[in-house]
Order: structure tokens, then C-alpha cells, then sequence
């Protein structure tokens, strides 16, 4: 029988191989340690994967969307439980408006008190006013008091939190307080950083898209009050367990009485401006739907031609989060206004050329898709633009901002429906993105002014 022979090479190192030659076989024996391949298990995470990783960051976004929830449901359960009960939409109507308006003086308030407090300290007594506002509203219309006392218990609630906005924070602490203890590549945390924003208001679209719908099956399921009742229980939950999260809060920022405010920081009224032409497409956009809907004789089917909207921009969103944009978010702003300008053309034609609410869902998915790409470029710079440790009250002031814009695109959009036709009110929201447009093009600059590494009002590249 042959004997085997065997021929050695030097190692060079310990992953170099061994070779061994039996009579017609050859051997190789790798010593070097075994590892996770390029494939399967061994890719590289991707950006949703490596934000999650973060430790306490899946506890604070999952009670966080418990608390969000609510937003989608509150305005739509009070309207519903009020008109059933009153059997007047114009005064179910007239409390939510002024609910909302009282929203836009109050909460930039609230956020300025999170930021200088912290979120725990102030987030969670601020909603359990909001809270004993809509259990109050709940009794006054159960029980049959005085319009007046409607106004007055709803108005209660504009102290509820910015859930979005302080979630927003987190990440921005988490990432920021990585990165100095880790000495992270800028890059790296700006990219993360787009990717959170991402999410986030694909969060805020899931939201906005699975609440009306939870608030309408409660309200005409059960009873009247079934979906405020429900909602006020989610939002403490979430709210309470959120704050309970303190090793992701942001800490306190005791600024100087005389610091600069967010609102008056160069650049900021001008976004402020982007994002109230924007909550007026938004505003315009589900009054003419639900009234174009009833032309046809799909009321009904109001709910869920509106909830392909949010499912477009909820689909876009988690795209573009994981996306690498070229550019800084500067330049990318008025190429997102531009897109959704032309998207939002999409809906006008369907209305007003098919006339039909089949083609009409169809063109609001695709329009749907160019909001979150523009939110999230819009409030990257409202977060580059607010001074720090005044996060919230900046992020608060966008979204006043767009709660202005869609008071003022639903008014719009009804005063066209009404002496126009509703497949002319499609015209508001086509308008309102032009606006939009326009407007960071004019007061901000073109989009060439400020290139990637440029100087600007937040520093460089932004």
C-alpha cells in the first residue's frame, strides 16, 4: 500500500493553509478561525437593523407608537361621537377647529418646558390633563351639557405632547452620544440620523393611516364614545411607559433665559412656511376626497381611498430611510417639493378627466409617495436649524406649523367643493405644493446655492 508523502510550506501566518498529498488525493486543512461568511447571516446589517441596535432604542419607539396612535383617532372619534349624539357636524366641526388652534398656541409651550425639564418630568403631567380634557368632553356629551363646555374640554387637550417630536430627540441624543463616545464618522451618523427621521414619519403615516380607521370601527361598533375612550387609554399608557424609558431621554437642557429662541434662528421662518403650505396640501387633500367620495355615492369608502395616501408615503418613507441622498438636505428640499408639486397633479386629473374613484385611489398612492420624502427633508433641517438643547420646541414649532396649513387647506378646500365642484378642489392641493415650491426657492435660495460642504445658517453641509 502507498505510503503517504507529505509536503510542507512554511506558514505564514495562522491562516495560512496545510496541504497533504495522499497517493492520488490532496488534502487542504484551514486553521484559521472560523468567521461569518459574506452570505446568508453574514451580510452586512442593514440601516433599519443597525438603528434598532442601539440599546433601548426598540423599547422607546415601540411606546412611543402606542402613544402616537391617538393622533390619528382623537379628531375623527370627537367629530363622530359629537355629531351622532348633537347631530350637527358644524359643531362637531367648530370643537376639533378649536381644539386645534389652541394646539398651535399651547404646544410650542409644552416643548419648551420638555426641553428645559426634560421629558418625563413634563410630558407625563401634560398628558394627564390632555387626558382629563377628554374624559370631560366624553361626560359633556354623554350626559348632554352645554355646547360651551365642549369647547371648553377639548380645548384641555392641546397640552398633549409632541410624541413625534420628542422620539425624534432620542434618536438624536442616541446617535450623538454614540458618536462622541465612539468617535463615529460624521457621515455615518448623519446617514443614521436620515434613516431615524425616515422612520419616524413613516411611523407618523402608519398612524395617521391605521387611526381613522381604528376610531370608526370603535365609534360605530360599539358606541359613540368608544373611540375617544380608547384613545385617552392609549395615549396615558403609551405616554407613562414612554417616559419610563430613561436611559434613552435626552437630558436637560437649562438654557439661558436670553438664548436664542428656535423660532428666531436664520432660516427656520422660512421652513415654517415650506411646512405650512404643506399641511395645507395635507388639510385640502381629505376634505375634497371625502366630498368627492359622496359625489359619487362612496362615502364610505372616504377612509380608505385616504388611508392609500398614507400607505404610499409610509411605503416611501421606509424607502427613503434607507436610501444614501445624495446632497445635503438643502439642496435635496426643493427637488422634493417639486416632486410631490407634480404628484399632486395626479389626483386633479383622475377627478376631473375619469371622474372615477377607482383611477382616483390609484393617483393618491402615487401622490402619497412624495410627502414623507419631503417631511423628512423638511424636518432634518428644522432639527440642523434649532439651537441646541431646544430639539423640541423646534421640531413642535414644524409641526404647528403644518397644523395651521391643514386648518387652512381643509377651509380651502371645502369653500371650493362647495361653489366650484369637488373635482376642482383638487386644485388646492396642487396649488398649495407650488407654494410650497416657491417658496424655498425664493426665500431660502435655489437649490445650487448651497452645495454639500457649503456654509450655511446650521454650518457646514447642511
Amino acid at each position: 500500500m502507498p505510503q503517504p508523502t507529505f509536503r510542507r510550506r512554511p506558514p505564514a501566518s495562522r491562516n495560512t493553509p496545510l496541504f497533504t498529498v495522499t497517493a492520488d488525493t490532496l488534502v487542504a486543512v484551514d486553521f484559521s478561525p472560523r468567521g461569518r461568511t459574506n452570505s446568508g447571516r453574514g451580510r452586512e446589517k442593514g440601516p433599519y437593523r443597525r438603528l434598532f441596535a442601539l440599546p433601548g432604542a426598540r423599547a422607546f419607539t415601540a411606546w412611543n407608537l402606542v402613544a402616537r396612535l391617538p393622533m390619528g383617532m382623537l379628531s375623527v372619534s370627537a367629530v363622530m361621537m359629537i355629531a351622532v349624539t348633537r347631530g350637527s357636524y358644524a359643531l362637531a366641526g367648530a370643537v376639533v377647529a378649536t381644539g386645534l388652534a389652541v394646539t398651535a398656541v399651547v404646544a410650542p409651550w409644552t416643548a419648551r418646558l420638555v426641553d428645559r425639564y426634560g421629558q418625563a418630568r413634563i410630558a407625563l403631567p401634560a398628558t394627564v390633563f390632555a387626558v382629563l380634557g377628554l374624559l370631560a368632553l366624553l361626560l359633556c356629551v354623554r350626559h348632554g351639557a352645554p355646547d360651551w363646555t365642549l369647547f371648553a374640554a377639548y380645548a384641555a387637550t392641546a397640552t398633549t405632547p409632541n410624541t413625534g417630536g420628542m422620539s425624534r430627540a432620542r434618536w438624536a441624543y442616541l446617535l450623538s452620544s454614540r458618536a462622541g463616545k465612539t468617535g463615529g464618522d460624521p457621515k455615518a451618523v448623519a446617514q443614521a440620523l436620515h434613516t431615524a427621521n425616515s422612520f419616524e414619519q413613516a411611523a407618523d403615516e402608519l398612524c395617521y393611516m391605521l387611526g381613522p380607521v381604528l376610531a370608526a370601527f370603535l365609534c360605530t361598533a360599539l358606541f359613540p364614545e368608544a373611540g375617544t375612550l380608547v384613545g385617552a387609554v392609549l395615549l396615558l399608557t403609551g405616554v407613562t411607559l414612554f417616559a419610563a424609558q430613561r436611559s434613552t431621554e435626552p437630558p436637560a437642557a437649562r438654557h439661558a433665559p436670553g438664548g436664542r429662541a428656535p423660532f428666531r434662528a436664520p432660516g427656520m421662518r422660512p421652513l415654517l412656511v415650506v411646512c405650512l403650505a404643506t399641511g395645507a396640501v395635507f388639510g385640502a387633500m381629505e376634505v375634497v376626497t371625502i366630498a368627492f367620495a359622496d359625489a359619487q355615492g362612496h362615502r364610505p369608502a372616504a377612509g380608505a381611498v385616504l388611508a392609500l395616501q398614507a400607505a404610499g408615503s409610509f411605503a416611501a418613507g421606509l424607502a427613503y430611510g434607507a436610501m444614501r441622498p445624495a446632497g445635503s438636505a438643502w439642496s435635496r428640499l426643493p427637488w422634493c417639493l417639486a416632486a410631490m408639486t407634480a404628484l399632486m397633479v395626479l389626483p386633479l386629473l383622475a377627478a376631473s378627466l375619469a371622474g372615477s374613484l377607482l383611477l382616483l385611489a390609484g393617483a393618491l398612492l402615487l401622490a402619497g409617495m412624495a410627502t414623507a420624502p419631503t417631511m423628512v427633508t423638511a424636518m432634518t433641517l428644522v432639527q440642523r436649524l434649532t439651537p441646541e438643547g431646544r430639539l423640541n420646541e423646534g421640531m413642535t414649532l414644524a409641526v404647528t406649523g403644518l397644523l395651521g396649513g391643514i386648518a387652512c387647506g381643509s377651509a380651502a378646500g371645502g369653500w371650493t367643493v362647495e361653489h366650484v365642484s369637488a373635482a376642482a378642489g383638487y386644485g388646492v392641493p396642487v396649488t398649495a405644493a407650488a407654494t410650497a415650491l416657491l417658496t424655498a426657492l425664493v426665500l431660502l435660495g435655489p437649490p445650487d446655492s448651497r452645495r454639500p460642504g457649503a456654509a450655511g445658517p446650521a454650518g457646514p453641509g447642511w
